[in-house]
């Protein structure tokens, strides 16, 4: 009796489902549009995104330095050769940062932000080739023997050239090392097949060392056996921070609400907290040139550097070009054609914005 029963409710639950999707395609199709709903301004949703409470900061603030038990580990398995994947839930930026400025003081450290939109891969090799032949014009001439001589500058030179370089034999492995911190290596910006092939062949280049962090669910579909094993070989670690995705949110749009055309001065504001002082000093200098020529259509490279060399801000035209190469990855600043023909940059915000913006400098 009761397996009759069992089998009258399986019946009509499943009459009941396909009336309910035969009556489903007959009905009208509504008239609204997504376009009519009335989301709430983004800069308003940040804003109240922001007013609410943090939870269990001292548990999280715990948790994260009990980790530094792992350091001494962890820099052992960089100086044997593997690389070092983080996972786990919450963001883990503030722990990578504080492991490379503690435990890997010996090594040059470059730190690039993958949850941003767009990041210049190039750029990034670059900089640490530059790194790398700075260290290595500080090495015993037998060390580094004649390949240091006619060196051309890495700005004219390829990829490939860039990447040769950072797996060359110059001097004992162990002696010269370039650190890429990558928060987020499956970030929108890094995301795609033919960036993580180039971030693997960096990552196996004997003079380079790599700790990464993942979020997504999914990071690891990014890779193949090889690129796992081989070339990044990762040691996988569980570290959960719970901590809240503060800075790494900041790049992604919210769901309920729209943006305005331009970007808001909170965003800016908490983008710039996370740069060097230097670096903010020069988006200063911009920014107050701005200001006072607003009937101008921005300001030359050229007249940055000229003010910025002044101000002992920057020393070479290299070394403001990876300012601006990150002020660009955060869209800070953004680059126009001159009327005369030149190149200039500009802040993309209002003149009461920038003002602003400035006085919180």
């Amino acid at each position: 009796m009761e397996d009759n029963d069992i089998d009258e409710e399986g019946f009509e639950f499943s009459r009941n489902y396909f009336l309910a999707k035969e009556s489903g395609k007959s009905g009208k199709k509504s008239a609204r549009k997504i376009s009519e709903i009335d989301l709430v301004d983004e800069q308003d949703l940040r804003a109240e995104v922001s007013n609410i409470e943090p939870k269990h900061e001292k548990e999280i603030a715990s948790l994260i330095n009990s980790y530094k038990n792992l350091y001494k580990e962890w820099v052992f398995e960089l100086r044997y050769g593997f690389g070092l994947l983080m996972y786990g839930f919450g963001s883990k930026k503030t722990l990578l940062e504080d492991f490379a400025s503690t435990a890997l003081t010996e090594y040059n450290v470059i730190v690039v932000n993958g949850y941003l939109q767009s990041i210049n891969l190039k750029q990034v090799a670059m900089t640490m080739a530059e790194v790398l032949w700075e260290e290595l014009k500080m090495q015993p001439k037998s060390t580094s023997g004649g390949l240091l001589k006619d060196q051309q500058p890495f700005n004219s030179r390829s990829m490939e050239d860039l990447i040769a370089f950072l797996d060359g034999p110059h001097a004992a492995e162990n002696e010269c090392l370039v650190c890429l911190v990558i928060h987020n290596i499956d970030g929108p910006g890094l995301r795609d097949s033919d960036t993580q092939h180039l971030l693997a062949r960096i990552a196996a280049c004997s003079h380079v060392r790599v700790v990464a962090s993942i979020d997504h669910v999914n990071a690891p579909l990014l890779w193949d056996k090889k690129m796992v094993h081989v070339q990044f070989n990762w040691c996988w670690h569980h570290v959960p921070t719970f901590a809240p995705y503060k800075i790494e949110g900041v790049f992604h749009p919210l769901i309920l609400a729209h943006g305005g055309t331009s970007q808001s001065v909170k965003t800016a504001s908490i983008v710039l907290q996370s740069l060097t002082p230097n670096a903010q000093s020069v988006f200063k200098v911009l920014a107050q040139h701005q200001l006072a020529h607003p009937d101008e259509e921005g300001m030359g490279i050229d007249a940055l550097f000229t003010s910025c060399r002044e101000r002992f801000l920057v020393s070479s035209l290299v070394t403001l070009n990876s300012h601006l190469t990150e002020f660009k990855d955060h869209e800070l600043v953004k680059m126009r054609r001159h009327s005369d023909g030149q190149d200039c940059l500009y802040i993309p915000l209002s003149k009461d914005a920038l003002e602003k913006l400035v006085l919180d400098l």
